[in-house]
């Protein structure tokens, strides 16, 4: 592990005004350049990648197993 890097990075990170942290913040957390779980799903469903699903046979029931008591 790079101890000092770290500590570099953090010490940069305090130095920041509020406004480049603002911004620091959203590029680390709000800035996705990669799918959402939803758009995945969604590419997922629209493609018919689990058709096969439809095929299968339903192998169990709500009357199957225990109830969940929370």
């Amino acid at each position: 592990m790079n101890t000092k890097l770290v500590e570099s990075l953090i010490t940069i990170i305090e130095s920041l005004s509020q406004e480049e942290r603002t911004l620091l913040e959203q590029k680390l957390f709000l800035d996705f350049s990669y799918p959402s779980p939803e758009e995945i799903a969604h590419l997922a469903d629209s493609e018919g990648t689990f058709n096969f699903l439809n095929h299968e046979p339903d192998l169990y029931t709500l009357e199957d197993g225990e109830e969940i008591k929370w």
